[in-house]
């Protein structure tokens, strides 16, 4: 039975400031989803047998199929989009997955995606990235010249528009690391509700509709809104280098 609602990390103050904290349940959470990701990866890699291909290795071929057509779609010269999305996706789902297991069993380990430093950390790699690459197509003149978009407008309104720009291009990490952390921990939040009200009924809540209500829960949120999640923040990842290189056919035909 769950005692408090799950939105607390014990931390270890480093002793120069907030910033110098670290939420150790989050690093040993964390971890454990890099060497589970780390370690399925390598078995998949190991299983796959060319020309003889079986269920997991169709659908491992299937997946990256996937991800490698929609991230060159997006970035045709960029082929580290391809390993970066598909890194990003599989340890995202593996970390989302992980809460199948009775891992509130274990002390400080919990859905590693619950904190929002973990999310947040994954989104900053994201947008540092996309923004150098930004600069590498279109030069550090055409990237700022590019936040000054639309281009039709006189110089008054693109000026505006300028602001709202780079208020977009700095609200693309937050809406990636939040949306994340926040449907993840609304699933926790939930199972804890679920314990609340459920648990408290004597008999039948604590022995019958309780454990199933849990069962149903847990089945769709993990494995459901796990995966939908981890889809999401992948194809964004990808949609991002796409927006990187938004006009810019046009721009150098005109220039030509």
């Amino acid at each position: 039975m769950t005692e408090s609602p799950p939105v607390n990390h014990p931390t270890i103050d480093l002793g120069c400031g907030t910033w110098c904290t670290i939420n150790y349940d989050s690093v040993i959470s964390s971890a454990l989803a890099i060497l589970v990701t780390i370690a399925l990866a390598i078995v998949i890699a190991r299983s796959l047998k060319p020309g003889q291909p079986g269920r997991l290795q169709a659908l491992a071929e299937w997946m990256f199929g996937f991800v490698r057509r929609t991230a060159l779609e997006n970035a045709p010269d960029a082929g580290f989009v391809v390993p970066l999305a598909a890194t990003i996706g599989f340890y995202i789902l593996i970390a989302n997955y992980l809460d199948f297991f009775p891992i509130t069993l274990i002390p400080n380990l919990h859905p590693a995606n619950t904190d929002v430093n973990q999310t947040a950390a994954m989104a900053i790699v994201v947008f540092v990235v996309v923004n150098a690459y930004t600069i590498r197509v279109r030069g550090v003149g055409g990237y700022l010249h590019h936040l000054t978009r639309p281009f039709e407008l006189p110089i008054w309104a693109r000026a505006l528009y300028t602001v709202l720009n780079v208020i977009e291009e700095i609200a693309k990490p937050a809406t990636l690391a939040l949306r994340l952390f926040g449907n993840i921990l609304a699933g926790l939040l939930m199972i804890y509700v679920i314990t609340l009200l459920l648990g408290g009924v004597p008999y039948v809540g604590s022995w019958f509709l309780g454990p199933i209500a849990l069962a149903v829960w847990k089945l769709f949120d993990v494995l459901f809104i796990g995966l939908i999640q981890a889809f999401i923040f992948m194809l964004l990842t990808m949609v991002y280098f796409g927006l990187a290189r938004e006009g810019l056919e046009e721009e150098h035909a005109h220039s030509h």
